[in-house]
């Protein structure tokens, strides 16, 4: 079983629970998981606060930025064995979860670049008055991130958070624990010192929440749902403390009749269906002008019908679903598109080959009408939803 990484090492949850991580490749256990509660996030906290008044508290920007790059060396040669982490636990194709892995270590290389440039101000107020800003760490911060790039978005807000001189407690989504939990031993690999950064594994409505509440939280960054971030927001006002949240979108493509069609067709497949659609900036619906809206439907689909899918360590274009449930909510969203008169072009469901796992084939639908769920609500799928359109205003419309 593994547990949480609180003051530089691995403990159970307080009350002794714990979940089991699922391949979604093969719907078949990966590891138990310490079940995080309040007072494991109590632990994490105060640790994260003894932090910051001790040794981490003391160290110059530039020492700062230099455990930095030692955390970035320690993951740049540990990459492989995250990337297998990642596919596993995610379901995404090897190849994308090493490419996470090398932003991972850009992002924090350039953080720690930046933490001895943080620089307050003076003000000129006249001779006899010396007036500046003096910037200080914020203090102990809570960090939730998705299941999508779970190591990618952890580090994200992570390391301006460390490059700044905060500490951190760290709650990896339930779908995706395992890279945040390889991240803490690889912090005290890098002489990062305990306490810096905690890892508590859990659910949103026992750990997550719990962070939010806490009073020695004095800051909380969010990537998920709407629905999740408007809790978070209203959590985090008890205490007033500042929220950075990044939410769902439901992002369009509008192409025109005189739009570069083969150019077209490729980012469609990108921006459409990377990541198995499990991508918050994805273009998921595509509004066409209509004297190109066939010829473009039938182009895109014939490039979709080409993108291979399967599990995630076979490498293919697209791997599975997250989990489950996520599948279940696709599913749902394709049948009723189906009920409200959208045409399936190709995909719409399980891909016949793959009896296991949690897999959607590419799917584009026709013909879809802008009012309904499928065109106004995100997916978080391997779906493309087309609407044509006659004129520009129409189109915004």
């Amino acid at each position: 079983m593994k547990g949480h990484w609180i003051d530089g090492g691995e403990v159970p949850a307080a009350d002794g629970r714990s979940f089991v991580t699922v391949d979604p490749s093969t719907e078949e256990p990966i590891a138990a998981v310490a079940r995080g509660g309040a007072e494991d996030v109590e632990r994490a906290v105060r640790a994260a606060a003894g932090a910051l008044d001790g040794a981490w508290g003391r160290l110059a920007p530039a020492e700062r930025g230099a455990l930095l790059h030692r955390l970035a060396d320690r993951i740049a040669a540990a990459a492989d064995e995250l990337a297998q982490l990642e596919a596993r636990d995610v379901g995404k194709p090897l190849r994308e979860a090493r490419g996470d892995m090398a932003g991972v270590v850009a992002t924090l290389r350039y953080n720690a670049g930046a933490a001895d440039k943080v620089e307050g101000a003076t003000i000129p107020l006249g001779p006899e008055v010396v007036d500046f800003t003096l910037l200080e760490p914020l203090g102990v911060t809570g960090h939730i991130v998705p299941w999508n790039f779970p190591l990618g978005m952890a580090a994200r807000s992570l390391a301006p958070a460390l490059a700044a001189g905060c500490t951190a407690v760290l709650k990896p989504a339930e779908q995706s624990p395992l890279t945040a939990l390889r991240l803490g031993p690889l912090c005290a690999e890098a002489g990062i010192p305990p306490g810096v950064v905690n890892v508590v594994t859990g659910f949103g409505e026992e750990a997550g929440e719990a962070l939010v509440r806490h009073p020695l939280v004095r800051g909380v960054t969010f990537t998920g749902s709407v629905a999740t971030g408007r809790k978070v927001m209203a959590a985090a006002a008890s205490t007033i403390k500042p929220v950075v949240l990044e939410l769902g979108g439901k992002n369009p493509l509008l192409a025109f009749a005189d739009a570069d069609l083969d150019r077209l067709v490729e980012d469609l497949a990108d921006a459409a269906f990377g990541n198995s659609g499990q991508v918050c900036s994805a273009c998921s619906r595509l509004l066409v002008e209509r004297p190109v809206a066939a010829e473009l439907v039938e182009r895109i689909a014939a490039r979709a019908r080409r993108i291979t899918v399967g599990p995630a360590l076979e490498d293919r274009d697209l791997g599975p679903l997250v989990s489950a449930e996520q599948h279940g909510r696709v599913l749902a969203y394709l049948d009723a598109a189906r009920q409200d008169g959208a045409r399936v072009v190709c995909g719409g469901g399980r891909p016949a080959d793959l009896p296991r796992g949690w897999f959607v084939a590419p799917t584009v639908l026709d013909r879809v009408d802008p009012a309904s769920p499928i065109a106004r609500e995100e997916v978080f799928g391997p779906v493309l939803a087309v609407s044509a359109f006659d004129s520009e205003e129409e189109a915004l419309r």
